[in-house]
């Protein structure tokens, strides 16, 4: 099947899918590297509210395919439409149903408008902490927007941050996310400069160390995730957040590597199962042919406006029928282009990773057409 796909420039270029589509069969978890893939949800399109069904049901595929799951992270819309009541539910029913190792986001977006304190920032964290630990997952204590509008600097990041820690019984996952990800978040961990940042985070490791076990970081630098990675100390793991270059940093050196948490992981789950299986045996060339091939679908996914990633998340889902709709929380859908979901379709062709594209092409059509393309 072939299709008429407008292009950057404004031209249009007749595209024929490459492959005969991809789905491996199921798999254990890797055991030389941790991986979760931050997972999306999937929006009723008649209620508004989440389709509980259809979100679970990709979360069991992402346990099928030998990843963790990670939950009401960044990708579910954690800030852009998924709300702190929604939340509760989702960390929950994935609890309940869980069939695979998961960790779940642990924020302070219940917390009201306006100016927060240090201490109610705190107790907002903590609160979402005791839900993830309830529900039998990692906490993973992501960047919070509201301590980042209320710290003056350094100290305030080190006293809240230390507060929680002194007080919780599990250890947890910090999560560093940049400022490309969220403007918001920009100057986090009191320093404009993000090798100052990545400095203040790894003293901050190292104080409380008995209490993180990992720290993922989403700051898209290889060179500054590789020089943090060398500075944590002794058993606390660094997790890539780098949706650009992470087959080089998980792959690792002579000195050490990342474990994962990524967002594109989502949407090439059946493909990284793959590469941590050749990982595994020792065959790092392998994981790289498998892995490689996806980073330009990558790049063109998590390009700037980077915030808007989730939108070509969700868009593969559909074209690969994890779900029978192209809506998502808050209109989401319509924050890129029909250009930019083009140039998606063709590099996951290249990639490998459209699981029937015949379906694809059905799935496009439909979309072209209200764009007045096709």
């Amino acid at each position: 099947m072939t299709l008429l796909l407008p292009t950057p420039d404004g031209d249009l270029t007749r595209w024929t899918p490459s492959g005969t589509g991809f789905a491996p069969p199921s798999r254990g978890q890797s055991v030389t590297r941790t991986a979760y893939a931050a997972a999306h949800v999937v929006l009723d399109p008649l209620t508004g509210e989440l389709d509980w069904d259809t979100t679970a049901a990709f979360r069991q595929h992402l346990w099928s395919c030998g990843l963790g799951v990670a939950e009401a992270m960044d990708t579910a819309q954690r800030g852009m439409g998924l709300d702190w009541a929604e939340t509760q539910k989702l960390i929950k029913r994935t609890g309940a149903d869980a069939r695979g190792p998961w960790v779940a986001g642990v924020g302070t977006d219940q917390l009201p408008a306006g100016p927060s304190t240090v201490d109610a920032i705190v107790a907002a964290w903590r609160e979402q902490y005791d839900l993830v630990v309830e529900a039998g997952a990692l906490p993973v204590l992501m960047a919070s927007r509201a301590l980042a509008a209320a710290a003056s600097g350094p100290a305030d990041y080190r006293a809240a941050y230390g507060k929680l820690l002194s007080t919780v019984e599990q250890p947890v996952l910090l999560h560093w996310l940049g400022e490309q990800f969220d403007a918001s978040l920009a100057g986090y961990w009191g320093h404009n400069d993000v090798r100052e940042a990545a400095n203040e985070l790894a003293a901050l490791c190292t104080e409380h160390a008995e209490k993180i076990v990992g720290v993922k970081v989403s700051v898209l630098d290889a060179e500054i995730e590789t020089a943090f990675r060398r500075a944590l100390p002794p058993g606390v793991a660094c997790y890539t957040g780098d949706d650009f270059n992470y087959p080089e940093l998980i792959a690792g050196d002579d000195q050490g590597h990342s474990e994962a948490l990524l967002g594109i992981f989502d949407p090439i789950a059946p493909v990284a199962g793959l590469a941590f299986d050749r990982l595994d045996a020792g065959d790092t060339a392998g994981f790289r042919a498998l892995l490689d091939p996806t980073v330009p679908l990558a790049r063109q996914i998590f390009r700037a406006p980077t915030q808007f990633y989730k939108t070509g998340v969700v868009f593969l889902a559909y074209l690969n029928g994890h779900q029978n709709h192209f809506r998502m929380l808050g209109g989401l859908e319509s924050s890129r282009s029909i250009t930019h979901l083009a140039t998606v379709l063709r590099l996951a062709d290249e990639a490998g990773v459209l699981t029937d594209p015949d379906l694809a092409v059905r799935r496009m059509r439909p979309l072209l057409e209200t764009a007045g393309v096709w």
